[in-house]
This record gives structure tokens, sequence and C-alpha cells, in this order.
């Protein structure tokens, strides 16, 4: 059974850094990609990042590529994201989930949720 908890939420001005972190606390993470959504009031929930079963795979939305970086440590069942030169429309909840099933871009077919870290960015 997974279990996804994230941290490192927080609020940063505009040009700063964040490291996201999602720990699973069940037993077959590496058995599983993830993924990092994100998700805006008033918007609809949307792809950030992914990364393979092995770490071997990544892919990113276009909005972040060059600034954030997807990475997992299957020895300690958890996934990151570092988010650099952060922008105020990065701000969200950001969430992580696990065993797409399929497309890595599409949420509903992830089968497990983290409850979700917020994220804010000042101009």
């Amino acid at each position: 059974q997974v279990q996804l908890v994230e941290s490192g939420g927080g609020l940063v001005q505009a040009g700063g850094s964040l490291r996201l972190s999602c720990a699973d606390t069940g037993r077959r993470f590496s058995n599983y990609a993830m993924g990092w959504f994100r998700q805006a009031p008033g918007k609809e929930r949307e792809f950030v990042a992914a990364i393979s079963w092995s770490g071997g795979g990544t892919f990113y939305a276009d909005s972040v590529k060059g600034r954030f970086t997807i990475s997992r440590d299957n020895a300690k069942n958890t996934m990151y994201l570092q988010m650099s030169s952060l922008k105020p429309e990065d701000t969200a909840v950001y969430y992580c989930a696990a065993d797409p099933g399929g497309s890595y871009t599409d949420y509903t077919l992830y089968t497990s949720w983290g409850q979700g870290t917020q994220v804010t960015v000042s101009s």
C-alpha cells in the first residue's frame, strides 16, 4: 500500500528556491513511477514533473523545464522536487502521486496521492 506525505512547501520570494519531499510510508515505493502535480485556486490540477520507477527517466511540463528537477531515492522511499527561479505563477498546492499506470501527465491515472503542500511565491 502506498501512503504519501509531502513536505517542504512555504513562502518564498520570486527568484528563490524550495525543495519539496514526498515520503512513501508504504513498502513498495521502488515499484512505482511517481509524479508531481499542482493546483492553483480556481484552476485545474496540472502536471509538473514525473519520474520512472528507477529514476532513469524524467519528464517535465514546459512551464517548469530548466527550473525544476525531480529525483528520487528508493533507499529512502522518498521523491524530491527541487524548484529554482520560482515565479509568482508557480504558487499552488503541490501534490505527489504514485503509480500512473499509463500516461505520466494524466492525473486521473494516478492511484495514490499525498495531502498536498502549499507553495507561495511572492513578487
